[in-house]
């Protein structure tokens, strides 16, 4: 997993409600089980018309964002069935930080382990954010996981919480398999003990 540490980047605001994984990945697109090529079906049916071509008021599609790297949503994103290809398919399309008041819990545990950071904040802080997300591609933020920290375009500082272990998983770069392996030497001892003891195993 690739690791977080600090990103600047092109904050795309997306100011609706409930959005739920039905609306960030139609369940159409769910037969595969790579994380990879489903970016291009984020948000599907806002981004394109019935005969297939891009509708031009979406956000994403918008020349200003189609290189958002940091996604500043409404309220309860990530509702709806626990997909988790609806973070592999925001990873996909290049965002790796989603800010918002409020997560659905499967969705935000689903982005730690795939590479995306969840920031909740209050709303007033996160109206702050669509606004200066709503300047277009010259208004870059700065997500610092380290210090936990969010800057605007104009220099504003927003502090954010998060756990400790989640925090260090992301700036590692370790998802589940790669904790297991950070135990690999001992799994290996166990094995080479359990097969001395018993061997009819």
């Amino acid at each position: 997993m690739e690791k977080f540490e600090k990103l600047t980047g092109i904050a795309a605001p997306l100011p609706l409600i409930n959005i739920d994984t039905d609306m960030i990945i139609p369940k159409q697109f769910l037969k595969t089980i790579k994380r990879s090529g489903l970016g291009v079906n984020l948000f599907d049916e806002m981004r394109y018309n019935d005969d297939g071509s891009e509708n031009p008021d979406f956000v994403l599609n918008q020349p200003a964002y189609r290189d958002a790297e940091i996604l500043i949503a409404g309220d309860n994103f990530g509702c709806g069935s626990s997909r988790e290809h609806a973070p592999w398919a925001i990873k996909d399309f290049g965002i790796r930080c989603v800010i918002s008041t409020s997560f659905a819990d499967i969705f935000f545990n689903n982005c730690f382990k795939n590479g995306i950071l969840p920031i909740a904040l209050p709303q007033e802080q996160v109206d702050l954010l669509m606004k200066d997300a709503e300047k277009g591609s010259n208004a870059r933020m700065t997500v610092d996981l380290e210090n936990q920290t969010i800057t605007t375009s104009d220099g504003e500082q927003i502090s954010f919480e998060v756990d400790s272990f989640r925090k260090h998983c992301l700036m590692e770069g370790l998802d589940d398999i790669g904790l297991t392996l950070e135990k690999a030497a001992a799994i290996d001892s166990f094995e080479a003990q359990a097969s001395q003891s018993r061997p009819w195993v």
